[in-house]
């Protein structure tokens, strides 16, 4: 009878079996004490996580505190060797030598894309190799916020829901709402993830009553992102709220004084600008010196007649206003005030006069007295001329005679002598 044949399984001999399992032993100690190398060893890779916007330049740096002439080296997130020392290995041009030394292995990565994100590796290749690694975080940068919902005007009173939105955001950013320069409080921002793309939309809501106050108040959607700086982007677009004509009269004068022109002028705040004014007199009709003329009422003369309340109204087509004025004319106070200063005119004039008439009358008084010393000065000595022609006369034709005599010989003499 045939005796059957059994496969056999072949084994490794002994000394065979004891070399892989030292091998392998080997490559494993080398690979753990690769990632758990101590940071006293001084050819320990040294590297820092970064973090870097889109579009900017990041720098990676990777050092050793000793150097044994091995070579630095740096890899991409896909373990793609971009620098060995000095020595490009990848090519690509937005990746660059920044610096090179026995002890560091600087590299510039510009342009950065968001899929450069990522761990990357330093080693070094010493016995055994040794291993550095550093995480690149990209951020996305929003896109300018947009506002919606201010496609019409909104009335007074009436409610109004705004929706601001931003785009390309990577990690989401925070939407703040602003009325005026307060901030308020607006709906949870809604965040979105865009579809094969690691970046995500971000919108919010706000919903405000408005009131004719808040016309031309400017609403303000800001963005908060790492990437930004504070209030970097923004987006304002102003409230527009239709409202009823907020009325006020003015008058032209703040006196109305009678037998004097007036007039009246109606200003209405709306929006839109009030087209439509017309004027009254309370309870009666406008006088007939009164004309109304759009949002101005003339007088032409005022009369105590036109006393009265007199009401505007405005029309903008959204609503009605109105307001009152209290007309109340005053008398012309001119003409007493005319002679007043008549009278003290007057008597400025009589006090100048009289003054006048004072001095004149002490000059003449100064003058009479040395006008009359001066006579009886003179009156002596024509006295004493007199007598020497008299002395010896028996009455008075002679002594009339005599003086003549001595006159004429006086004149004698006097020719005789010349």
């Amino acid at each position: 009878m045939g005796g059957s044949v059994r496969p056999t399984m072949a084994f490794p001999s002994a000394p065979s079996a004891l070399w892989i399992v030292s091998l392998l032993t080997v490559l494993f100690t080398a690979v753990v004490h690769s990632d758990n190398v101590g940071d006293d060893d001084p050819l320990q890779p040294m590297t820092s996580d970064e973090t870097v916007s889109v579009g900017g330049t990041v720098t990676l740096t990777c050092k050793v505190a000793e150097s044994d002439n091995s070579s630095l080296q740096w890899s991409n997130t896909a373990q793609q060797t971009l620098y060995f020392g000095e020595k490009r290995a990848l090519r690509d041009n937005r990746i660059q030598l920044h610096r090179s030394t026995p002890t560091e292995l600087s590299i510039t990565i510009a342009d950065v894309l968001l899929s450069d994100e990522g761990e990357y590796t330093c080693s070094i290749f010493t016995m055994p190799v040794r291993t550095a690694r550093a995480t690149v975080t990209v951020l996305g940068v929003p896109d300018k916020p947009q506002i919606s919902g201010f496609e019409t005007p909104v009335r007074d009173g009436e409610t109004v829901t705004l929706t601001c939105t931003s785009t390309g955001s990577k990690p989401p950013a925070r939407l703040r709402w602003y009325k005026g320069k307060e901030e308020v409080e607006g709906r949870p921002d809604v965040v979105e993830s865009v579809p094969d793309e690691p970046t995500y939309n971000v919108s919010s809501e706000l919903t405000l009553e408005v009131s004719a106050s808040d016309n031309n108040v400017p609403i303000t959607c800001v963005v908060d992102h790492p990437s930004l700086a504070p209030e970097d982007k923004r987006s304002e677009q102003a409230l527009q709220v239709l409202y009823s004509p907020r009325v006020h009269i003015s008058p032209d004068e703040m006196l109305p004084i009678e037998g004097q022109k007036f007039s009246l002028r109606c200003f209405g705040k709306a929006n839109p600008e009030p087209h439509d004014f017309s004027w009254e007199r309370k309870g009666e009709e406008l006088p007939p010196l009164a004309r109304a003329d759009g949002d101005v009422l003339s007088f032409s003369m005022l009369n105590k007649s036109d006393n009265g309340v007199y009401i505007c109204r405005a029309d903008n087509g959204i609503g009605k206003g109105m307001e009152e004025y209290t007309l109340q004319v005053q008398d012309d106070t001119r003409n007493s005030t005319d002679t007043t200063a008549m009278s003290t005119s007057s008597g400025v004039d009589h006090a100048v006069i009289g003054g006048v008439v004072a001095v004149i009358v002490f000059i003449l008084l100064c003058l009479l007295i040395v006008l009359g010393r001066y006579l009886i000065r003179h009156k002596g000595t024509y006295l004493t001329h007199e007598a020497k022609g008299s002395d010896d006369a028996p009455d008075a034709d002679t002594a009339i005679i005599n003086a003549e005599g001595g006159h004429s010989g006086a004149e004698d003499k006097k020719e005789y002598f010349i």
